[in-house]
């Protein structure tokens, strides 16, 4: 039997790790989502609730994000691996861009998903040290003292600037869901004609619910609260 390190440092290993850790991304996407639906209330009090809520769970939380630090490193050093190799196999890269259609799925979100990758990455640096490091703005309700992180949020999505790079980036978001749910499955043995139009197609759906999601949020708040 293979030792654990050779099979991830194999191709096939890392298309595992990069599909399993994109999975795990995508339903973390859609928890985060839900949570945030609490943003297009003007009433802080919910929204920062849900936050004091998390915050309570103390080193039980810092473990999770520790956890979710270690999947998107996983799922970005296995995918930029998988994309050199490609490269390195296919020098001369592909003579016709654009949608190949058929079994292949070549399409712009295909060839542009290192691209994508890289700049969600960068915006989730820059989405962090906003949020989560931003000013410490706070609110007592019912004699709780708590982070008034509704205020922060609605302050930061009345720059425009920033509401653009933040709906820009999240329509590549989309596009790198798009292919990577069904790139997920083919990966794992799931590409059979029978089940695979379907995978597309919920591709295509998670891809659009979790990007319209986000960015209807900044959009909302802007034109609400200008």
């Amino acid at each position: 039997m293979l030792p654990l390190s050779k099979i991830l440092g194999s191709s096939v290993g890392k298309k595992y790790v990069m599909a399993l850790t994109g999975l795990a991304m995508v339903f973390f996407l859609l928890e985060h989502l839900l949570g945030n639906f609490l943003l297009y209330s003007t009433d802080p009090v919910p929204y920062n609730q849900y936050g004091h809520f998390l915050i309570s769970f103390g080193n039980i939380l810092i473990v999770a994000e520790f956890v979710l630090i270690a999947i998107l490193l996983a799922h970005v050093v296995s995918g930029i691996s998988v994309a050199l190799g490609k490269k390195a196999a296919r020098p001369s890269g592909y003579r016709q861009s654009g949608d190949a259609g058929g079994a292949s799925k070549k399409t712009f979100a295909s060839t542009t998903m290192i691209y994508s990758g890289l700049l969600t990455f960068i915006f989730l640096v820059i989405h962090i040290k906003t949020f989560k490091y931003g000013p410490e703005y706070a609110m007592t309700v019912d004699g709780v003292v708590m982070r008034d992180l509704h205020k922060l949020v609605w302050e930061t999505f009345s720059n425009p600037v920033y509401v653009v790079w933040y709906v820009g980036t999240l329509l590549f978001l989309g596009f790198h869901l798009r292919h990577g749910f069904w790139s997920t499955f083919q990966s794992m043995g799931g590409n059979h004609p029978r089940y695979s139009p379907l995978i597309h197609s919920v591709g295509i759906f998670i891809a659009v619910v979790l990007a319209a999601g986000f960015i209807g949020i900044p959009i909302w708040i802007y034109f609400t609260g200008a």
